[in-house]
């Protein structure tokens, strides 16, 4: 039965921590445990959580705002369970952070946790919401209006984080696969089965791989282990194909072989998506290669303001991907919730941002990016590009004019094949510096003399990108550069930014858990300096300024 935890609001007169020495107890009042208690742990909706209890009289839940607490303070600090629940037994600034003065009271067992954990992932996979996710979105706005954080302007950036899975090799995955399907069958298929599945069990998929040795080899041993795979999964279907592992095992045979004239053949690595299976154990973690390195996993993206003015900068949203998810799609997600949220004006970012997802959302949405850096190709110095045109539009976003470098400025027409373009005046044209040296793209045509410039839309967007780049490299100071200290903030408790969990929602819950941490600790900071900043203050300025003489 569902219960929410108001004791907490009423500490005992004589407690554990009453009991501690003045310094102490000032200690614990002024430390991050304090800063916790009420930026955090006191603006937990409970009720956003009963519905993963029963309505029937019955034993009240452990509260839930601690439970939330311990996952918040766990992915924080990268604990692992057993040091989690060490510390809520005998730590007195972890038990200060979740409401508690009394050593010993409020125990218990730490499987509770873990159903905790479970109900969330079976909430989420019913209805696709995510309540620590609305716990954040509740708190950090919450902590935004509180603190006066202006949030007009932001900044964000992507990161890579590792799910807790094994590197495998293609051999070892798809013996792997064989070994799951193993495990599921009835005692009576395994028997039946037993001479196919012969030499892939006697040992863990690791002992499997380890005896190939050589190249040829190795491709000799998938090609015998597709042609298993193909077997087992016309014999398996009619009893399991329903099977989470029966799934697996079809998945990876799609993933990884071809049938070509009923003829088994072994797809090379370029055919393979980079969605394909990783590992049995993390069905969701996908595969990138960036700036030469490969990662397996996911992607995190990060927005937080950055509004000059401001003394303190707090995250705003958090997003988990699989890795191979473009930058400009998780932008175009993030955009609708961060406006209706923040009233953001304008977001600083690098060049994998911007494009078709996001280029009509940020217009309807009055939304400018500014970008550090131009995804492509560099273009040709040499040449004009679009970006050196100056472009009018109307108040759909359409372009109506457009003025070259030269100050002629043409109305803006629709095209017939290109979308859109501008005619300009031969006779001006032709005496221009940049016609006559090729640098610019508008051309006479052969029945109109007039000089045509034409583009799409897609280019014009692009084009709009370029030009802020272009005048924010003019600016002094870099806006976007300290996202990447936040990157790192929130990935610090995860060596190697891998974290211990496997599955999209177990890999948000755990990010968007250290994220609220990361502005906690940035408020006690903040209020830390304020405090000591108003001190020095009062002591040197002149009206208490006092001088005692002997």
């Amino acid at each position: 039965m569902f219960k929410t935890n108001k004791n907490h609001l009423q500490p005992e007169m004589f407690s554990t921590v009453s009991r501690l020495p003045k310094m102490l107890r000032t200690m614990l009042e002024t430390s991050w445990a304090s800063t916790f208690y009420r930026e955090v742990f006191n603006r937990i909706d409970e009720e956003v959580f009963s519905v993963l209890y029963s309505s029937s009289p019955s034993r009240p839940n452990v509260p839930v705002n601690v439970l939330v607490g311990l996952e918040l303070l766990k992915a924080g600090n990268g604990w692992s369970d057993a040091e989690l629940y060490e510390r809520f037994l005998f730590d007195i600034q972890v038990r200060y952070a979740l409401g508690y003065t009394e050593m010993g009271d409020g125990t218990f067992a730490i499987r509770t946790l873990y159903y905790f954990r479970d109900a969330l992932s079976k909430y989420y996979l019913e209805t696709g919401t995510n309540l620590l996710e609305t716990v954040f979105t509740d708190i950090t706005d919450v902590q935004i209006a509180d603190l006066e954080v202006k949030t007009r302007t932001q900044r964000m950036d992507s990161t890579q984080i590792a799910s807790n899975i094994i590197n495998s090799s293609r051999l070892r995955l798809l013996v792997e696969g064989i070994q799951r399907t193993h495990q599921s069958l009835s005692e009576e298929d395994k028997t039946r089965l037993e001479e196919i599945y012969a030499p892939y069990i006697k040992g863990s998929s690791d002992h499997y791989t380890y005896k190939v040795k050589g190249k040829d080899a190795n491709k000799s041993h998938l090609q015998k282990v597709g042609a298993t795979m193909h077997y087992l999964l016309e014999k398996l279907e009619e009893n399991y194909a329903e099977a989470v592992s029966y799934q697996v095992l079809k998945r990876l045979f799609s993933e990884h072989f071809k049938l070509e004239e009923k003829a088994l053949k072994l797809k090379e690595k370029e055919e393979i998506p980079s969605g394909s299976l990783q590992s049995v154990d993390d069905l969701e973690a996908s595969y990138r290669k960036k700036a030469g390195k490969s990662y397996q996993g996911f992607v995190a993206n990060i927005t937080e303001t950055c509004d000059p003015k401001n003394d303190l900068q707090l995250i705003t949203k958090v997003q988990v991907e699989p890795n191979n998810v473009d930058d400009d799609k998780m932008l175009a997600d993030a955009l609708p919730e961060l406006k209706d949220r923040t009233d953001v004006k304008e977001i600083y970012l690098d060049g994998g941002y911007g494009g078709e997802a996001s280029d009509p959302l940020l217009a309807d949405l009055s939304v400018d990016i500014i970008q550090t850096a131009i995804r492509g190709a560099k273009g040709n110095s040499e040449k004009l590009h679009l970006a050196d045109f100056d472009i009018e539009q109307d108040e759909e976003g359409i372009p109506t004019k457009i003025t070259c470098p030269q100050g002629q400025s043409v109305e803006v027409n629709p095209a017939r094949s290109t979308g859109l373009q501008g005619r300009f005046d031969p006779e001006i044209c032709a005496s221009c510096p940049f016609q006559q040296e090729g640098r610019c793209k508008a051309k006479p045509q052969k029945r109109d003399p007039r000089y045509m410039l034409s583009f799409t839309m897609k280019e014009f967007s692009a084009a709009k990108r370029r030009r802020k780049y272009i005048a924010y490299k003019k600016e002094k100071g870099n806006l976007r550069a300290a996202v990447e200290a936040t990157m790192r903030s929130a990935k610090h408790p995860f060596p190697a930014g891998k974290l211990p969990v496997r599955g999209i929602f177990r890999v948000t819950s755990m990010m968007i858990a250290s994220v609220l941490y990361v502005n906690m600790r940035r408020i006690w900071r903040y209020e830390a300096n304020s405090s000591l900043a108003n001190f020095l203050f009062g002591f040197f300025s002149p009206r208490t300024r006092v001088f005692c003489f002997d």
